[in-house]
């Protein structure tokens, strides 16, 4: 399967290499970026941040500090500042954390994480749901929690959400204490599983969330059926992951060039115009793709510039991918 990197690199092949338009140099540098607010405060945080798993983590796990440090100084120097990691990131919050530090930037990062050692069960009401999903023991959730202050080096963490519905009655019970403490500022919970969206709907409806973590692309639509309606009328804040679809969508677009008409609204890579899709849901707050590159750091952040796409032009947009091949089967244990 193709990602980000072949890509870029058969682009370039093609005469093709990534330029970034003049336009969205000097709104970088103006900082004329998007924000959107979070509603159970009105805060307001940019709407394209840092994934810390995958890529960035295996990096973290390779000791390749170098990398990893141009890609923080990308993001936080561009006007970016939503990093979301997890324990089971492997090195990614120790690491993150460090550079951050080192850097003298970390007081400029929102510090978004998670909790979970329940593994990937308790969706239903009271957590006891289908499948009679595994519960978390409270001590080990808190000394995961107070890892992660250790491992990212600050004394109060802006955002740590339930992982993969990991047992909420527990958990996010645990995360209301630390809010309550002032430790966290906010709590919220997550899943990337379609499967699970009804468990996610019955937590929203109960539970007390500031935020919510979901996958959502331009060729992975149904969160905007089935979850972001809910969150807009709760109050809730939505991060999106996996805005390039587990990378498949840089396979159905091999070889094939950016609409020109996507220029319009300040997408002239790829990048950008999965971005742009995801950022132009009203619900959306934040899209945190991962990287380990500065490069593919800065395409990212240029698509929180400029203007987001209107109906006519998101439809159109839906309409390329949607006649696109469509990807090759993924490979067992291929991300």
């Amino acid at each position: 399967m193709v990602n980000r990197r072949d890509w870029l690199r058969i682009s370039a092949t093609a005469g093709a290499a990534l330029t970034l338009d003049p336009r969205v140099l000097s709104a970088l540098q103006s900082q004329d970026i998007v924000t959107r607010a979070i509603p159970s405060t009105g805060e307001r945080i940019p709407v394209v941040g840092l994934g810390g798993a995958n890529t960035f983590s295996a990096a973290a796990r390779s000791g390749d500090i170098d990398r990893l440090t141009e890609v923080l100084r990308t993001m936080v120097d561009n006007g970016a500042t939503v990093l979301d990691t997890a324990p089971g990131y492997g090195a990614s919050e120790e690491v993150s954390g460090q550079i951050a530090q080192d850097l003298g930037m970390a007081d400029r990062i929102f510090w978004a994480t998670k909790l979970n050692v329940a593994g990937r069960g308790g969706g239903g009401r009271g957590g006891r749901g289908r499948g009679a999903p595994a519960t978390a023991d409270p001590t080990a959730a808190r000394a995961q929690v107070e890892r992660s202050f250790e491992r990212l080096r600050t004394p109060v963490i802006d955002l740590i959400q339930v992982h993969n519905l990991g047992d909420p009655p527990v958990q996010l019970g645990i995360l209301q204490e630390y809010k309550a403490e002032g430790r966290v500022r906010y709590i919220g919970i997550t899943t990337t599983s379609g499967g699970r969206y009804p468990d996610l709907v019955e937590v929203m409806r109960e539970y007390p969330l500031d935020f919510i973590g979901i996958d959502y692309a331009i060729d992975n639509r149904a969160a905007a059926d089935m979850i972001f309606p809910l969150a807009q009328e709760l109050g809730i804040a939505v991060m999106v992951y996996l805005p390039f679809g587990r990378n498949r969508l840089w396979s159905r677009v091999e070889g094939r060039d950016v609409p020109e008409w996507a220029a319009d609204f300040g997408a002239t890579t790829w990048a950008q115009f999965f971005l742009k899709f995801a950022i132009a849901h009203p619900a959306v707050t934040v899209v945190t793709p991962g990287t380990s590159n500065a490069e593919h750091m800065l395409d990212n952040v240029t698509a929180q510039t400029g203007r987001i796409p209107n109906e006519d032009e998101i439809a159109r947009m839906v309409d390329v991918v949607d006649e696109l091949p469509p990807p090759p089967p993924r490979r067992r244990g291929g991300f």
